[in-house]
């Protein structure tokens, strides 16, 4: 019996993720869900250098400022509710010290820089159409930080916009990585603070988007809200606030992601360092017991073969 409609998937052959493959993850919340594991199976992978990012303009503006390497300065900074914020960065980059989130900033432009020129594959997960311009300045932000809302006007990215963002984050890309690898997915979290009906259209506006600048041989889609919205279509498969995609479902997505896109040598790589992994977390009962000693040695010699394998991997 046949209990769920399933989003079929086509294996990618050509440009496939292995332990050679350098990533840069950049987005909504989720692609942190998704760059969590790859840090746990031990890929070479970077996440959000200035924090989560909900909309395609803001991913856009880290890109083209990672690759012009602008410095901030003082006058790219707002103070509110004492702490330095910055508008192209999440509130988890803020400080009470100026002078620490300036450092932070620029360190993270330089890092950044560096990263998408060395990067195989950048994974960006977009979250939302709805972006918020600060009416002072007349820009867009990635973040209000708190800000009263009236300083800022809240509108809506057409499909042609979020396209144009799209297709600028390529040509940058390109532009210093003529071989890198472009993956979008839309990010299956609700953003149900601006509503029902307007969480659906944004949604609808990033997919359309997306299909509308989609280049075979180095551009990509993987559907992860359409697994979420339709083979996990029950609120088991949400946290409590019933808008995040719970473990389950994280771990379900990540499966099929790992399916699509990893090599096959990288699944039989990731099984070994499963293992390792979950013996590092293993709590004896006797610590000194002959029998975890042994334990501890064995789990000694699997590190010590990974490590002879691929040298950049720290346990």
């Amino acid at each position: 019996m046949q209990l769920q409609t399933k989003i079929p998937l086509k294996k990618e052959i050509k440009n496939t993720i292995d332990y050679n493959s350098k990533i840069v993850l950049l987005g909504s919340c989720f692609s942190e869900n998704i760059g969590d594991k790859l840090t746990y199976y031990k890929f070479q992978s970077n996440q959000n250098p200035f924090g989560i990012l909900f909309h395609p303009k803001a991913v856009e503006n880290l890109i083209t400022n990672a690759i012009n390497e602008k410095v901030y300065t003082v006058d790219d900074l707002t103070f509110q509710n004492e702490r330095w914020h910055c508008f192209d960065a999440h509130s988890n980059l803020s400080s009470a010290d100026k002078n620490e989130l300036l450092n932070n900033l620029n360190t993270a432009i330089s890092s950044t820089n560096n990263q998408l020129e060395a990067a195989t594959h950048v994974i960006i997960t977009l979250g939302t159409s709805w972006v918020y311009r600060f009416i002072e300045t007349d820009t867009i932000v990635a973040n209000c930080h708190k800000i009263p809302q009236k300083k800022f006007l809240k509108e809506l990215l057409s499909v042609d916009e979020i396209s144009e963002s799209l297709e600028a984050i390529i040509e940058l890309l390109k532009s210093i990585n003529k071989e890198i690898k472009v993956l979008f997915t839309v990010s299956p979290v609700r953003h149900l603070k601006d509503g029902f009906i307007e969480n659906t259209l944004s949604k609808a506006h990033l997919i359309t988007a997306i299909h509308n600048i989609l280049n075979e041989g180095y551009t990509f889609y993987f559907p992860s809200y359409e697994i979420m919205m339709d083979e996990l279509r029950d609120y088991r498969f949400y946290t409590e606030d019933m808008i995040h995609p719970n473990k389950t479902a994280i771990n379900y997505i990540w499966e099929k992601f790992s399916e699509t896109w990893f090599s096959e040598s990288s699944k039989s790589m990731m099984k070994e360092i499963e293992v390792i992994q979950k013996g590092i977390s293993h709590r004896p009962f006797n610590e000194k017991s002959a029998q975890h000693q042994q334990f501890l040695k064995s789990l000694e010699l699997k590190k010590s073969k990974i490590k002879t394998q691929l040298s950049f991997i720290k346990f």
